[in-house]
């Protein structure tokens, strides 16, 4: 007489739990995140800005897709002493070389963003939006390089402070970013898993 117990093996059970977890790899896979992003995120220059000083500037980029900015830090460029910026009331303005195509023109980023500000601080500016020009996937933009001294018409940044100090800063880039940023390039999302036909019982 035999005796069954009604169990199921266990390695009947293993194909199929497999199975599961194969699919929920490759849902897994496909709803990774897939926004566009702009290759490095950020990236240094130097910058000659008169009387607010001259030195390292780092530019830190962002792109969602439908926004692309860049946001300006440095310590070397400061407000001068006895002055002070109200939150967003600097009115900056980024001009940038563009690759495409291996056609050169040029973008420019702006915006009235900023913290507040006094005498010796280093700058925070930005994030600036583009706001000229168009970048296309595999873009790339880069530092402006000009002769110094900065002036008027001669300017790749330009500072416009409001309230309660008002003046007006152009600022020349004296090199190029350390490394170009390239726009619109999608971020790798590999987990490693890979779809796998269920093991059959």
């Amino acid at each position: 007489m035999s005796i069954s117990s009604g169990h199921t093996p266990s390695r009947r059970r293993l194909p199929l739990v497999l199975g599961a977890a194969c699919s929920v790899g490759a849902l897994l896979a496909l709803s990774s995140p897939t926004a566009s992003a702009v290759v490095p995120l950020s990236a240094t220059a130097s910058y000659n800005c008169g009387s607010w000083g001259s030195g390292l500037a780092t530019l830190t980029a962002a792109d969602s897709g439908t926004s692309k900015t860049i946001k300006i830090t440095s310590t070397a460029i400061t407000m001068p002493a006895g002055t002070s910026a109200d939150p967003n009331s600097i009115t900056t303005t980024l001009t940038l070389s563009k690759t495409s195509g291996g056609v050169t023109s040029q973008v420019q980023f702006s915006a009235k963003a900023n913290p507040g500000l006094s005498g010796g601080n280093p700058i925070t500016l930005g994030p600036l939006k583009l706001s000229s020009g168009t970048l296309a996937a595999g873009d790339s933009t880069n530092s402006v390089v000009l002769p110094t001294p900065p002036t008027t018409s001669n300017w790749s940044l330009r500072i416009v402070a409001s309230s309660p100090t008002s003046a007006t800063v152009p600022c020349v880039a004296t090199t190029n970013q350390s490394a170009a940023f390239v726009w619109s390039r999608r971020p790798s999302h590999d987990t490693g898993l890979r779809p796998m036909t269920p093991a059959r019982s």
